[in-house]
């Protein structure tokens, strides 16, 4: 479905991800952990695009998307859910969402209710600006408008971070929902290993922009959290 070769990530001449080897299977959920600051958001910009400088292979289904822009990689199939939402403040929720349907692949502006189903919130709250919504909402918001662009790999950048408990518990059984009974590929950077554990089938550890060591999520070791995620 992904696969990432020997792919370096440059904030200007700074390099951010350095030889990363990573593939991801059709259907699979792989959490990527690790301290703050060790490249985990870089990988995902350079995935869909972001970086300064982004060099090495990256290709979807196959397709070799390295060299596309952004919203080709959108096209393409790439969803994103970055840190910080990203949602438009002034935009109101509907309009946020129908943004997010510009890059499926029927063209249609229509805002399919499925959405709805997963985030009812945001029916509620349709004409109310994105500004105006809470965190979580906010973030509901984001996750509703990436799933709406159709994608075949959603990347999702923290998405439970300073978010209150009852939503942080409602987000993860949606992303579970996707990935168990709808077959949708999830990379998912996250803090939370708990989270991780009841979630991915696998994982990946970053330290200082290299992939540090990768598995089936049940090597994920107490050991392991100790090395690489404790300060």
């Amino acid at each position: 479905m992904l696969e990432l070769r020997s792919v370096n990530a440059f904030y200007g001449n700074s390099c951010a991800v350095s030889n990363v080897d990573l593939k991801v299977n059709q259907g699979e959920f792989l959490s990527v952990i690790g301290r703050n600051g060790v490249g985990k958001t870089s990988l995902m910009r350079a995935i869909i695009g972001l970086m300064d400088r982004i060099t090495g292979s990256i290709q979807l289904d196959g397709v070799e998307i390295n060299k596309k822009k952004t919203h080709q990689r959108a096209a393409a199939g790439i969803g994103y859910v970055p840190q910080g939402r990203g949602i438009l403040p002034k935009f109101t929720v509907k309009e946020n969402l129908t943004i997010g349907t510009f890059a499926a692949e029927a063209k249609d502006t229509h805002i399919n209710d499925w959405v709805f189903g997963l985030f009812p919130i945001l029916k509620e709250f349709l004409n109310r600006q994105g500004g105006d919504l809470s965190g979580g909402q906010q973030q509901q918001l984001a996750i509703a408008r990436a799933l709406l662009t159709e994608p075949k790999v959603m990347l999702l950048d923290e998405p439970t971070e300073g978010i209150q408990p009852n939503i942080v518990e409602k987000i993860e059984e949606v992303l579970i929902d996707l990935n168990t009974n709808h077959g949708m590929t999830l990379i998912l950077v996250e803090q939370n290993v708990e989270f991780a554990r009841r979630a991915s089938q696998r994982y990946a550890i970053l330290e200082n922009g290299v992939i540090a060591t990768e598995g089936g999520i049940d090597t994920l070791t107490d050991d392991l959290v100790h090395k690489y995620l404790s300060v």
